[in-house]
């Protein structure tokens, strides 16, 4: 007699991989822990396996736990596809996202890819640029939902996490060293303005190196060791190191990430806000140790 897996118990396993425990996970599904656990039991049971390895102070996965885990997300993308198009066919359309480049990955291809299986036939117009630009376009109704990053929240949004800057350079580089400090920044980069203020105070002399609407015109002068740039941690290329500067630059604080979208009823807005909710919330998770 053939035998189903729970699609609900997957789920929670997944969201514990994922968010590196259950009182994590929990909060992402909107579970008591206690529901959460019992799922991890019945799907344990079912499959006759330990999937998760309680000996240590986290929760780790066993063998078999790694194995289901790339089962189980493409049962779930297929199970959310599926209902998503037998579902959903009365919303068509286009809504406008716009999101900071340094804020893109990991989260929003994420999102994007739920939010193709539970709508569709809508389409989403993905809009990359600075804060202050992304502001004045919501703010005329150009575009649906932003994400940002701030120093606070305007009275219209929500922060969803807090993300430090870090100083950025040249793998091995030494162009940090040199005073002058050279820069190299968009033009309306949010980021600048805060890094001159700090590094006025802290009495060290800068000057701007480069400066260019294009972002692969900083990261070209960056990773040739002319300047030194900053930008949210886990964002930077791989062409770039964080500078370990001893404490011969000013520390750099967190910068807020924050959500805009209309006040809505619109399942489509609510459910995409939602998805990009989950989504940094994860990003928060500790890994699993």
């Amino acid at each position: 007699m053939p035998r189903n897996l729970d699609l609900t118990a997957l789920r929670s396993f997944v969201a514990v991989a994922d968010t590196g425990g259950v009182t994590k996970a929990a909060g992402l599904l909107h579970l008591t822990q206690s529901a959460v656990s019992m799922q991890l039991k019945r799907l344990e049971e079912s499959l006759d396996a330990p999937l998760l390895d309680r000996t240590g102070r986290g929760i780790a996965l066993t063998a078999q736990g790694e194995q289901l885990l790339s089962y189980a997300r493409r049962m779930l993308v297929l199970n959310d596809e599926i209902y998503g198009r037998l579902t959903s066919n009365a919303y068509e359309g286009e809504v406008t996202l716009g999101v900071p480049h340094d804020i893109i990955y990991p989260v929003i291809p994420q999102v994007l890819r739920r939010f193709a299986a539970a709508y569709p036939r809508m389409r989403v117009h993905l809009s990359s640029s600075f804060t202050s630009t992304l502001l004045d376009e919501y703010r005329r109704g150009a575009i649906d939902m932003i994400l940002t990053t701030e120093d606070s929240v305007g009275q219209d949004g929500e922060t969803l996490t807090a993300i430090p800057l870090v100083w950025l350079g040249a793998p091995g580089g030494q162009i940090w060293k040199e005073r002058p400090l050279r820069l190299a920044y968009e033009h309306r980069c949010i980021f600048r303005g805060f890094v001159q203020r700090q590094l006025d105070a802290a009495g060290i002399a800068w000057e701007i190196a480069v400066e260019s609407h294009s972002s692969r015109t900083i990261e070209a002068t960056v990773s040739a060791d002319l300047a030194v740039h900053t930008m949210l941690a886990g964002a930077e290329p791989r062409h770039f190191e964080r500078i370990a500067h001893g404490g011969a630059l000013p520390d750099l604080r967190d910068f807020n990430v924050n959500l805009y979208h209309a006040a809505t009823d619109n399942p489509v807005i609510r459910d995409l806000a939602g998805f990009i909710r989950d989504g940094f919330y994860t990003l928060q998770a500790p890994a699993m140790a």
